[in-house]
C-alpha cells in the first residue's frame, strides 16, 4: 500500500497516511506534502570593528597633516566637516601603546556585536604610561 491511499478502517471511517508540513510563508501558513529544505548553517559574519576603523582613520588623518594636506587639526576638522574636538578624540588614539593599537587594528564585530568601543578606549588613552594602559586595557 502506498503512503497516499486510503485504508477502509471497519468503522467505516477513511484514513488517509500522508506527510504534511505546515510552512510559515509572510504572515500566513501553508501546508504542503514536500518536506521544506534543510536549512544551510550560517556562517558568521565578520567585518573590521568600529574602533579599529578610526583607529586607522586617525593614523591616515595623522599623516595627512604631516605631508601638509591640512595646516592644523582646524583645518582638517573644517574640511572634513567634523567639529575639532571630534578630531581630538580620534588622534588620542594614537596614544595608546603600540602593541595595544595593533590588537585594535585586527579586531573584528562579529554579526555586528562590537568587541569594545572607542568610549571604553578613552579611560585607557588617558592615562600616559603605557604599562597602565596594558593592564587597562586587559581587565574587562
Amino acid at each position: 500500500m502506498s503512503d497516499s491511499t486510503p485504508e477502509t478502517v471497519q468503522t467505516g471511517t477513511v484514513v488517509f497516511k500522508s506527510a504534511f508540513h505546515r510552512l510559515r510563508r509572510g504572515n500566513g501558513h501553508t501546508i504542503t506534502t514536500t518536506a521544506p529544505p534543510i536549512p544551510t548553517p550560517r556562517v558568521p559574519v565578520r567585518k573590521p570593528a568600529r574602533v579599529a576603523l578610526m583607529l586607522a582613520f586617525a593614523h591616515s588623518l595623522e599623516e595627512a597633516i604631516n605631508n601638509g594636506e591640512y595646516t592644523d587639526r582646524a583645518d582638517a576638522a573644517r574640511k572634513l566637516g567634523l567639529t575639532r574636538a571630534r578630531i581630538s578624540q580620534l588622534l588620542d588614539l594614537l596614544m595608546l601603546a603600540p602593541d595595544i593599537q595593533e590588537k585594535i587594528l585586527f579586531m573584528e564585530r562579529v554579526d555586528g556585536i562590537e568587541p569594545t568601543s572607542e568610549r571604553a578606549l578613552r579611560k585607557v588613552v588617558a592615562v600616559e604610561s603605557w604599562g597602565e594602559q596594558r593592564e587597562m586595557f586587559i581587565k574587562p
